[in-house]
C-alpha cells in the first residue's frame, strides 16, 4: 500500500470521532509498526494531526464542531465564479429527463441545476443539505439522503469508506463537481470526500463533471476518478484549448457554456 493511500486511511479513521488508535491502525493499514510511525510523524510534522498516548488525534479545534473537510469551505466558495456555475447548472439541469432518477454530489456548481429541476417530477439521491434546501419547495421532486455524519463547512453528509450508507439506488446520470481537474482525473481535497464520490460512481451509468475553468488551474489533491471515467464535462469558456483537447482525447465529451 502506498503512502498516500495510507494517509487516506488514516484520515477517513479519525474524521468520525477525531481519534484513532495504534492497534487500529495497525489492522487498517496492514503495516509494520515502524512503517505506521513514520506516516503519523509525518503529518503531525505537517500540522494536520497530533499524536499521543495510544494513538493520534486531529488538532485541537478540528473536531470541536464535528468532523470538518479539507478545502475551501462552502461559503467562501459560493460566491466565486457564480456566474460561469450559473450557466453550467443550468446546462447540466437541461439533461435530466422528465420522471427520471439522478445523484447530484455536493456543491456550489451542482446548487446551481436545483431552479432548473423544479416541474421534471425527478428522484433525486444528493449528499448535500444544500440542495436538500433548495428542492425542497419542488412538489414533485422526491429526495433521498445518504446516512453519515453531517461535515458543517460542505454542509454535506458522509461516511467513512467502508460503511454502507447509501440508498440501494441506482441512477442514469450522476453529475458532480471537483476541487480540481487535469490529465490526470478529477481531484477533490479530503480523502472522505473522494470515497464517497467514488460510491455515487459505482451507481450511475453516466458521470457528468461540472467545472468552473478555474479549477483547471489547480492540479493538486487526491484523485477521485481517472478521465475515462468521466462522460461529459461542462464549464466555461475559460477553458484552455490545451485541456479541452485532453478531454476530447480521454473520449470526455465537452459542453462549453
Amino acid at each position: 500500500m502506498h503512502a498516500a493511500e495510507r494517509e487516506r486511511r488514516i484520515f477517513e479513521a479519525l474524521r468520525p470521532t477525531g481519534f484513532v488508535s495504534y492497534r487500529d491502525l495497525e489492522v487498517l493499514l496492514d503495516a509494520s509498526p515502524a512503517t505506521i510511525r513514520r506516516d503519523l510523524t509525518r503529518l503531525e510534522e505537517s500540522g494536520q494531526i497530533v499524536r499521543i498516548h495510544g494513538g493520534a488525534k486531529l488538532p485541537e479545534g478540528d473536531d470541536a464542531s464535528g468532523p470538518r473537510l479539507m478545502g475551501t469551505s462552502f461559503d467562501q466558495n459560493i460566491t466565486q465564479n457564480l456566474g460561469a456555475k450559473q450557466a453550467i447548472g443550468k446546462a447540466a439541469a437541461a439533461l435530466c429527463q422528465p420522471g427520471e432518477g439522478v445523484m447530484i454530489d455536493g456543491g456550489t456548481t451542482t446548487l446551481q441545476m436545483c431552479p432548473h429541476l423544479d416541474g421534471l417530477g425527478l428522484q433525486v439521491l444528493t449528499n448535500s443539505l444544500h440542495i436538500v434546501n433548495a428542492l425542497l419547495p419542488q412538489a414533485g421532486t422526491r429526495i433521498l439522503l445518504p446516512s453519515g455524519a453531517v461535515f458543517r463547512e460542505q454542509n454535506i453528509i458522509l461516511a467513512p469508506a467502508g460503511e454502507e450508507s447509501m440508498p440501494r439506488f441506482h441512477a442514469p446520470r450522476l453529475f458532480m463537481g471537483a476541487a480540481a481537474i487535469g490529465p490526470q482525473g478529477a481531484m477533490q481535497a479530503d480523502p472522505v470526500l473522494v470515497a464517497a464520490e467514488r460510491r455515487l460512481i459505482d451507481r450511475a451509468e453516466e458521470v457528468i463533471l461540472l467545472v468552473d475553468s478555474s479549477k483547471f488551474r489547480t492540479q493538486s489533491g487526491t484523485i477521485v476518478c481517472g478521465l475515462d471515467e468521466i462522460d461529459i464535462v461542462i464549464t466555461d469558456t475559460g477553458i484552455t484549448p490545451e485541456m479541452a483537447k485532453a478531454l476530447q482525447d480521454a473520449g470526455v465529451k465537452l459542453v462549453v457554456v
